[in-house]
This record gives structure tokens, C-alpha cells and sequence, in this order.
């Protein structure tokens, strides 16, 4: 159970953001650190939008169509995207965020909610001009990535969902339990590593555990009608051994009209190659990446 446990809370952790017109300072051309993506000679920039409140950071990667990564809660973009920006962006235009009270992004006076970070992120696409994107979450991005398809559908050509629930019955048995007694101390070093790294004030990563705690503490299961709301084409990723039974993601492939589903070997995010990955030299991310490059591109699907 403690091994369950603290890859529970490291898949739970997650952030909130709303709507509004924004300013930006960006980095164009700027380098990559360190602390972000490994070195790539893709176009990269970085940069901060004013967005609802608070300075949301954002990367850019690569060129082409945009594809927009949702990360999930307590983390950073690197702890989970960044073994697989550098591919992805050979072929798209790769924008990674940090979402409310994470990483580099700043925090506001109120609570996290998937529906303000759904929000938030509209805002951002405004803010750079894109009219429509892309959009893959993992774990609680995926709850926001689901919430911006229902609250913004005209930002979001396709949608991909990665280790994500909408009840909570669909969490493994104990999860909820745990949520209720964790603490800060129960949370991966690694991710408090990744956090002080990009952003070295502990009063800032003290609160970001908050915020995502709370959050999944009062979590409410959504109406079954608010997934058949998702009207873009979806693929549904999970692991076998995720954090959600795999009934779950099933249950969810048979609500959102036309989505299609996938279950792969691996944990929360392995297939992925995240952070917490026990494999790093598992095939499995490769076959993901490919996968969803099918998704996009329409092959193999009713599109």
C-alpha cells in the first residue's frame, strides 16, 4: 500500500486558472535550461501571460500545428513531459504550460478548480493567437484538459486524455483514503527536487501541495452528461496498473461520442517515460508517441 500510496499523491496534485485578456514578457530564441528540456536544436521560447490573475509560464517547442500539454498535479513540465517534448516536437508546435501555484506560474488568492485552469489555458491560446489547438493532459491535466473541452470547444481541435477520472469511484481502492490522511511529507522528492529547481521558495511549493490537495479532497463526481458534452474527437490513454481501475477509462471511451481508447503496459505515466518511470528503458513511450501521432494525423480512426 505505501508504494500505491505515493504514486497516489504524486498523480493528484494539481493546479487552477480562469479567463481573461493577458500581456506577456517572452524570451524569444532564448536556451533552454537545464531545469526545462534536455538540449534539442528545435526552435524554443519561453515566456510569462498575464493571465486572470496570475503570470502563467509557458514553453514553445518546435514548429507545426499546436499541441498543447496539460501537466498533472505537483509537477513541472519537465517532471512530466520532458522525455517526450523533444519528439513531439519534430512535428508539432509544442506548448507546455504550468498551471496556477506550479513551477514558474504564479498563484492567486483562491482555490484550484479544473474549471479555472480550463480557463486559464483559453486564455493563454488567446493571448498567443492560436484560435484552436491540440490539447493532451495527463493524470489532472486530464480533468482540466476534459473541462476545456466542455467549457471552450472551439479551442480544442482534438483531445487526448491521459490517466484521468470524472467519479471517484473510478480511483483504485484505498486512493481516496490516502487523499484524506497525506501529507506533504508523502509527496515524491523528485517532484519537490523538479519545483525547488525552477523555483526555489519552499513557502511556493508548501502552497502548491495545498492547493492540490485540497482540491481532490472535496473532488465531486461529474454528471455523466458532462462527458457526452465533449464534442472533439478523444483518445483515452491509461496504464494497466494506473492509479484508476481499468473499467474507468473504458466507462468514459463509451460516453464521449466516437472517442477511442488505448490501456498500455505501465504505470501511472510509464508509458509516457514521467518522472516517476521504474523502466527508463521501456519501448512503451515510443509506441505512445506514435499512437498519438496516428491520432492526430486521423489514421487508423472514423475521421
Amino acid at each position: 500500500m505505501k508504494c500505491f500510496a505515493g504514486l497516489a499523491l504524486m498523480s493528484i496534485l494539481f493546479i487552477s486558472s480562469c479567463n481573461q485578456k493577458s500581456e506577456s514578457t517572452m524570451n524569444n530564441n532564448s536556451k533552454p535550461n537545464s531545469d526545462t528540456i534536455a538540449e534539442q536544436k528545435i526552435n524554443f521560447e519561453s515566456g510569462h501571460a498575464a493571465v486572470n490573475g496570475i503570470n502563467m509560464y509557458y514553453e514553445i517547442h518546435g514548429s507545426g500545428s499546436p499541441l498543447v500539454l496539460i501537466h498533472g498535479g505537483g509537477s513541472t513540465i519537465n517532471t512530466n513531459f520532458g522525455k517526450i517534448i523533444p519528439q513531439f516536437a519534430k512535428s508539432y508546435k509544442v506548448i507546455a504550460v504550468e498551471l496556477q501555484a506550479h513551477g514558474r506560474t504564479t498563484d492567486r488568492n483562491q482555490p484550484s478548480s479544473f474549471e479555472q485552469d480550463a480557463d486559464d489555458v483559453a486564455a493563454l491560446l488567446d493571448h498567443l493567437k492560436i484560435d484552436s489547438a491540440n490539447i493532451l493532459g495527463f493524470s489532472n491535466g486530464g480533468n482540466t484538459a476534459m473541462k476545456l473541452a466542455m467549457r471552450h470547444p472551439e479551442k480544442v481541435s482534438k483531445l487526448i486524455v491521459c490517466s484521468s477520472f470524472y467519479k471517484r469511484s473510478g480511483m483504485q481502492p484505498g486512493f481516496w483514503d490516502f487523499m484524506d490522511k497525506g501529507t506533504f511529507n508523502d509527496m515524491p522528492q523528485v517532484y519537490k527536487d523538479a519545483f525547488l529547481k525552477v523555483n526555489n521558495d519552499t513557502n511556493a511549493l508548501h502552497k502548491m501541495w495545498e492547493r492540490d490537495a485540497v482540491r481532490m479532497k472535496n473532488f465531486k463526481d461529474w454528471k455523466e452528461d458532462d462527458l457526452r458534452s465533449i464534442k472533439a474527437k478523444v483518445l483515452i490513454v491509461s496504464g494497466d496498473h494506473d492509479v484508476t481501475v481499468n473499467e474507468h477509462p473504458a466507462e468514459m471511451q463509451k460516453l464521449i461520442s466516437g472517442s477511442r481508447l488505448v490501456i498500455l503496459p505501465g504505470t501511472h505515466g510509464s508509458y509516457m517515460n514521467e518522472a516517476m518511470t521504474p523502466d527508463n528503458n521501456s519501448k512503451v513511450p515510443e509506441l505512445f508517441i506514435e499512437l498519438v501521432n496516428e491520432f492526430l494525423a486521423g489514421k487508423g480512426s472514423n475521421d
